[in-house]
């Protein structure tokens, strides 16, 4: 049931201008095939909005009719009339467009009925979900029947039911104004000041009436800091009013005859306002509802509708506003039917058990569809505002479930939202009350006895903190001093040695430039007299560990001993800061112990925790500062990393830190830990080696063994060691010249590795002779290819696949795609050009020349891309395929490689451009087919073509072309019989009846669909 010519409804739900929706979502309905074998005929009656004929048309179209399905009346209360026969006779119905009722949403009384549009009930719902965002609980609700009888009523009705259901929001105020003159606003405001501050409006969208409105409020000195004005509206889309001729203006431009010049302030009186609407069943996809849109416009220009004549004024150029609400409700009917004929396949007519199966999402062209199991639509609101600049804010959206709402705030900054009010959100109670008398007193008054006694205070304390503080840091100062005086020796105390003046070694340094002057400058002198510094050019025994080549010899850990032995016999007595860091290595591969003395200096040093894991248990402890038992423990950490090759306590792979390990070693007891001794399997240790690490943490100091026992068991491990050095260092250089000539063997044979996984990716990116001319430094020349055949392909509705996914799932699903094609493509002698976003490009003929047998190559991969996709899903769309658009085209190109920087093999022609003129004028699951490719294909032979007749390709003017069916033998036909149109009288109507029962010779309705028979 439509309207025709029905003002203020001609925008919204006119016939001329929404019928073909259904046509569109019948293509729907047979591309995914949701009831095979199922043909349709359409009966179209017009209730105009009343509900006395839409009692008649209900009835009419039950009794004699026999329709299965009933879609519509589009306004409330024609629904509901339609709603209860509906549920009578046990007949589907389907409302949408301005039948906005809550009550359809009954469902014992409208068992049979479900709701497509958005009710006002949802509406409330959503005003609810905002107030408590804003934390309001209190507004007034301001609406008028001007410009539309029913909508207001309603709307005004459901919002009190929503408000309702809670306590934490209530409607302190509702008020009806009879028209929107000046005088009826500001004696509407005057009174509803005195009650709220948020004020929810409700006017009819079209006449400008808004605009008036505002601009009243504005003039009568109601639009300031204090009040804030929300536009609530199902059949709103913002900011923005669109017009019977396709047209969209700005809510703030004045469309009368007689412009008032008004517009900015219009602009900026609407910046303090927001309007709540559900974007008038277009969603958040603008782009995708306009497509809809004009190809409805098209559609009914098409049988059965051939609204030629008739619909040529602009006011037919543009859908009505809800005509997605139509394809969603026949589209969703189509759903419900599919998933009862699956349970009873006499249930098509069964209303309430094709209700009980309504229960669906779906993305539909009014956006997303949720059917709950009220019959109801699930809807999703929108919160718009304006910037300063007159461009829309989208401040939020909310999900309405029921009674249930989810809110989304969208913009990450509140107060950009409130920048008419300097950042500030209002009240819903300002803070001197409605009548302004309820202000506080001055809290400076009363409180400033109390204030000035805390700021005295609070000085007070400051000044006696900084006092404390001063000293404090002073006497720090001073002991500090005091300590270094005591360890300073006083330079006239100092003798000079006498004694014969000799050259020193260049490898002595001394301040300066490093000469054989025995000269020293005054300035320097004093501090250099009694300093001598040996630098050792090798690594320490802690970079030593690293070279796991290199066999270790107990001679490493016998000249560590030998450097404790000297130490413990010496005034020192012991070492105390023993660690690897320490262990130096000289020019002959001699390990030399460095850092020891001055202990008592030392001791002031802070120590991090990782130059203490050499340290022994009882110098953690506190129990001595050190001793010659510590250092033999310290001396077996190191030794357990040159065995291990690793960090002390191998610490870069354990989970506890250098503080946790030195806790644990400080506790002790039973089973005290201790480094890992986990051999490096290019060592060959002793074993005796390794219990004599063990020996040396012993958890007893007594248990320790010493350096004369240290000696004659390192000596015993190489009994054939003569302690000749000139042997040592030669066996040294062998080891080490063995050592370099296996790691540059290894190190060649990754660079050969390196090289070929190179090899390969070039190889992937560019043809085999043109990369190894590339690799040599040649140029690569351009060539001609006299004949070659050029593919294009292209994913079908990429763009709706992409808004259904995330960015990642997008890059999986071309990745999943691409990855079977490219399979493919290696079967073939075809070369992979390049791919952009969803388009692939393939040659065959280059730059190998194959004869005429590209033209064979790019036929079957095409073939096999088609079949590809017969069981390819999208993984995270199990119900949604990928469908392909192909073009081919044969011709001659220029090939060569362009850029120097990540340089390309290109292909340039005009056979390019034709073979991309063939995909884009081709149709989804089809291969598409240029004369010339045709020809070629001819002389080849082994596939089967149509003929698709004429077609008019940009910049090529008319040209025949073909399509691929198949190979040889391969092609299955289908006959199609068309059956006549019949006229039905005097009255054209359209019989919507999907059914599997044996269609007689005899139809009625308006016109007849083709039927496809095997």
């Amino acid at each position: 049931m439509f309207v025709t010519g029905l003002r203020g409804q001609d925008v919204t739900v006119e016939y001329k201008t929404s019928a073909s929706a259904v046509l569109i979502a019948k293509d729907r309905i047979l591309r995914e095939q949701l009831l095979p074998g199922y043909d349709f005929n359409f009966t179209v009656l017009f209730d105009q909005c009343d509900e006395k004929l839409a009692v008649g048309a209900t009835i009419r179209m039950i009794r004699d009719l026999n329709v299965d399905a009933i879609i519509g009346p589009t306004c409330s209360f024609p629904a509901i009339s339609a709603g209860v026969i509906s549920g009578f006779y046990n007949i589907p119905i389907f409302t949408w467009g301005l039948s906005t009722a809550s009550t359809l949403s009954n469902v014992e009384r409208f068992p049979t009925t479900i709701i497509m549009s958005v009710n006002s009930f949802s509406l409330g719902i959503a005003i609810r979900s905002l107030m408590l965002s804003f934390d309001w609980d209190q507004f007034a609700f301001i609406y008028s029947r001007v410009g539309d009888m029913e909508t207001c009523d309603v709307t005004m009705t459901d919002v009190q039911s929503a408000m309702s259901q809670t306590q934490d929001v209530v409607i302190s105020s509702i008020n009806q104004m009879l028209d929107v003159s000046y005088d009826t606003v500001i004696r509407t405001l005057t009174n509803v000041s005195t009650r709220a501050r948020i004020i929810v409006v409700c006017i009819s969208e079209g006449g400008g009436y808004k605009r008036d409105f505002i601009l009243a409020a504005k003039d009568g000195g109601f639009l300031n800091d204090e009040y804030f004005y929300i536009f609530a509206d199902t059949m709103s889309r913002g900011f923005v009013v669109p017009s019977t001729r396709g047209e969209e203006w700005s809510l703030w431009k004045d469309i009368k005859a007689q412009n008032d010049g008004r517009d900015e302030e219009a602009r900026l009186a609407f910046g303090q306002t927001m309007i709540i609407s559900d974007h008038t069943g277009i969603g958040a996809n603008v782009s995708a509802y306009q497509n809809f849109s004009q190809l409805v416009v098209s559609r009914m220009k098409e049988a059965p509708f051939n609204c030629v004549e008739e619909c040529k004024g602009e006011e037919y150029s543009a859908a009505a506003t809800y005509a997605g609400q139509l394809h969603d409700s026949f589209y969703a009917y189509a759903r419900g039917l599919n998933a009862s004929l699956k349970q009873n396949p006499n249930s098509y007519r069964n209303g309430s058990f094709i209700f009980s199966n309504m229960v669906m999402s779906f993305e539909g062209v009014s956006g997303d569809v949720r059917i709950g199991a009220n019959g109801a639509r699930m809807p999703s609101f929108y919160y718009d505002g304006l910037d300063s600049t007159g461009k829309p804010i989208l401040y939020g959206a909310v999900f309405v479930d029921g009674t249930q709402a989810n809110f989304t705030r969208l913009i990450s900054n509140e107060a950009h939202f409130w920048w008419s009010r300097g950042g500030n959100r209002p009240r819903a109670v300002p803070i001197c009350g409605f009548s302004g008398n309820q202000c506080p007193g001055d809290p400076l008054k009363a409180y400033l006895g109390f204030i000035i006694g805390s700021a005295v205070l609070v000085l007070l304390v400051i000044i006696s903190f900084a006092t404390c503080s001063y000293y404090v840091i002073r006497s720090k100062r001073k002991e500090t001093e005091r300590l270094n005086q005591m360890w300073r020796i006083s330079f006239v105390a100092l003798e000079a040695a006498r004694g014969k003046k000799g050259e020193h070694s260049q490898r002595s340094f001394h301040s300066g430039t490093s000469s054989t002057s025995t000269r020293i400058s005054v300035e320097n002198k004093v501090e250099t007299r009694n300093f001598i510094f040996y630098m050792y050019q090798k690594e320490s025994v802690a970079a030593k560990k690293h070279e796991a080549r290199v066999q270790l010899d107990p001679q490493d850990c016998l000249e560590l001993r030998k450097g404790l032995a000297f130490i413990h016999g010496s005034m020192l007595q012991y070492h105390g800061y023993l660690t690897s860091e320490c262990c130096l290595v000289d020019d002959r591969w001699q390990a030399k112990i460095s850092d020891y003395g001055l202990r008592k200096i030392r001791a002031y040093d802070k120590r991090p925790p990782e130059d203490l894991l050499w340290t022994a248990p009882e110098v953690l402890r506190m129990e001595c500062d050190g001793s010659r038992e510590a250092d033999i423990y310290s001396f077996g950490i190191i030794c357990a990393q040159l065995v291990s090759r690793s960090s002390p306590w191998d610490i870069n792979n354990r989970k506890e830190d250098a503080t946790e390990i030195l806790y644990l070693v400080k506790k002790g007891g039973h089973a005290h830990p201790r480094p890992p001794l986990n051999v490096n399997t290019d060592l060959e240790i002793e074993p005796a080696l390794l219990h004599l690490i063990r020996d040396c943490w012993a958890e007893r100091p007594s248990e320790r063994p010493s350096v004369d026992v240290l000696k004659s068991n390192l000596k015993s491990m190489d009994p054939n060691r003569n302690g000749n050095l000139m042997d040592y260092v030669f066996n040294m250089l062998e080891q080490y010249a063995s050592t370099l000539e296996s790691e540059v063997e290894d190190r060649t044979k990754q660079l050969k590795e390196e090289q070929k996984k190179s090899d390969v990716l070039l190889y992937r990116m560019l043809p085999r002779q043109v990369a190894e001319k590339l690799k040599l430094g040649q140029s690569v020349e351009p060539e001609t290819f006299d004949s070659v055949t050029v593919f294009f392909s292209d994913v079908v509705s990429f763009t709706k696949i992409a808004a259904k996914c995330t960015p990642l799932q997008v890059v999986n699903l071309l990745n999943d795609l691409y990855t079977i094609f490219d399979g493919i493509i290696d079967a073939h002698d075809v070369y992979k050009v390049e791919t952009i976003g969803d388009g692939y490009l393939c040659v065959s003929g280059l730059p190998h020349r194959n004869g005429k047998q590209h033209i064979n190559e790019i036929c079957s991969m095409s073939l096999d891309f088609m079949d590809s996709l017969r069981n390819f899903k999208i993984p995270h769309l199990s119900h949604d395929g990928v469908n392909l658009r192909i073009g081919a085209h044969t011709g001659s190109v220029v090939a060569g490689v362009v850029g120097l920087t990540m340089p390309r093999y290109c292909l340039f022609g005009d056979t390019v451009n034709t073979a991309s003129r063939m995909e884009s004028n081709g149709k989804p699951g089809r291969i598409h087919l240029s004369f010339e490719a045709h020809l070629l294909l001819a002389e080849v032979g082994g596939f089967e073509v149509e003929s698709r007749g004429e077609v008019i390709i940009k910049g090529k003017g008319v040209m025949e072309t073909f399509w691929l069916l198949g190979r040889v033998g391969t092609v299955h036909r289908t006959s199609i019989e068309k059956i006549p149109l019949k006229e039905t009288g005097a009255e054209e109507h359209q019989k919507t009846a999907p059914s599997s029962r044996p269609q007689s010779t005899e139809h009625t309705g308006i016109y007849e669909e083709f039927k496809r028979t095997e």
